[in-house]
C-alpha cells in the first residue's frame, strides 16, 4: 500500500438527527465545522487540538479522529508508521450537533485520501457503511459526509442513505446550552417497548417530515411531532423541555437536536423571542456539500475558530 506524500485536510459539519420524529434515521447537515488535517509521520500519534475540546480531548491513540483512521486503515489494507493531525474544533462536544459523527468521518475521509488507491479501496458506499459502523447508528453520519437532508436505515450488509434537496424556507436555529448531554445516557432514559398509538402516530409525521422539508416548510410544525422518545428524555434535560414547548408554542417547528441537550428550531424564529441567558442563539445554513476534502493544512486564519466559525 503506498500512502500520499503531505498532508490532507477535510472539512466536516455539524449535523442535527432525530429532527423529531425521524428517530435514527433522519438528519440534517449545518453550516457549522470542524477542520482537519492529517499527515503520515515516521512514528507514533500526534493530536493537536484548536477551539472547542482544546485541553479536554485525548492528543493521541484514544482521540476519536485517530480511532476512526485506524479503523478504516485496516479496511484499506495497512497502517502508516505514524500520523499527525491537526484538529480545528467549532461543532461543540456533547451538545447534540453531531461532533462524534463528524470526528468519525473525518478520520475515516482522512485515511482514505492518504492512501494512493484509497477510492477505489474503499468507495463512498463503504465509508458511510464503516462511519456508521463506528459511530453505532447512521442518522448523523450520513448527513455529514453527503450534506443535506439524508434519509438513512441499516441493512444486513450495513448502513445505506439518500439524500434530498431541502425546500426554501427552512430556517434552521440552534440553542445551544452551557450544560452537556451523553448520547449513551439519552439512550438509557428510553423505555423497552412504546403504546402502539404513539408509534403510529410518529411514523406518519415521520413521513410528513420528509415532505415538509422538501416540499411544504408550512407543515413542518405539525410534521415534527414526536412520541417516540423526546417525552421519555425530557426529565434529564429539563431546560431543553421547556424551551422546545416555548417555541412549539409560539408556533416555531422546534425539537430537541440530536440526543439534546441543544434545541432545533427549523422556521423563522419570532423577534424578541428571549430564550434566557442559558442558551447560546446561532442561526446556520444548511450545509448542501457534506464533507470535503482537499491537500494541505489548516490555513492560517483557519486555526482562530471564532474568526472562521460559527456566526451568533
Amino acid at each position: 500500500m503506498t500512502f500520499s506524500s503531505g498532508p490532507v485536510r477535510v472539512r466536516v459539519p455539524a449535523t442535527s438527527a432525530n429532527l423529531g420524529p425521524g428517530f435514527d434515521a433522519l438528519g440534517l447537515a449545518l453550516g457549522l465545522y470542524d477542520d482537519v488535517a492529517a499527515e503520515v509521520t515516521p512514528g507514533g500519534v500526534r493530536v493537536t487540538v484548536t477551539g472547542e475540546g482544546a485541553g479536554e480531548l485525548p492528543e493521541g491513540e484514544r482521540h476519536l479522529v485517530a480511532t476512526a483512521m485506524r479503523a478504516a486503515f485496516d479496511v484499506l489494507g495497512g497502517q502508516p508508521p505514524g500520523l499527525a493531525l491537526e484538529c480545528v474544533n467549532r461543532i461543540p462536544q456533547a451538545r447534540g450537533l453531531g461532533s462524534s459523527s463528524a470526528a468519525i468521518v473525518a478520520g475515516v475521509l482522512l485515511a482514505r485520501a492518504l492512501v494512493a488507491d484509497g477510492a477505489e479501496r474503499l468507495d463512498d458506499d463503504a465509508v458511510l457503511r464503516l462511519a456508521a459502523e463506528i459511530e453505532g447508528h447512521p442518522d448523523n453520519v450520513a448527513p455529514c459526509l453527503r450534506g443535506g437532508f439524508t434519509i438513512a436505515w441499516t441493512e444486513p450488509s450495513g448502513a445505506r442513505a439518500v439524500s434530498l434537496a431541502v425546500a426554501d424556507g427552512v430556517r434552521p436555529t440552534v440553542f445551544v446550552p452551557a450544560e452537556r448531554g451523553l448520547t449513551a445516557t439519552a439512550r438509557a432514559a428510553l423505555p423497552v417497548t412504546v403504546p402502539h398509538a404513539d408509534a403510529a402516530l410518529t411514523a406518519g409525521r415521520a413521513a410528513l417530515l420528509v415532505h415538509a422539508l422538501t416540499v411544504a416548510p408550512g407543515l413542518l410544525l405539525p410534521a415534527t411531532v414526536d412520541r417516540l422518545h423526546q417525552d421519555y428524555r425530557a426529565g434529564g434535560m429539563p431546560g431543553t423541555a421547556a424551551l422546545v414547548s416555548a417555541l412549539r408554542a409560539t408556533g416555531v417547528a422546534a425539537v430537541v437536536s440530536g440526543a439534546g441537550p441543544t434545541v432545533l428550531a427549523l422556521t423563522e424564529v419570532p423577534e424578541g423571542f428571549d430564550p434566557g441567558t442559558d442558551w447560546q442563539l446561532w442561526q446556520l445554513p444548511i450545509d448542501v456539500s457534506g464533507a470535503r476534502v482537499t491537500r494541505g493544512r489548516v490555513g492560517h486564519a483557519e486555526r482562530d475558530p471564532v474568526a472562521a466559525g460559527r456566526k451568533s
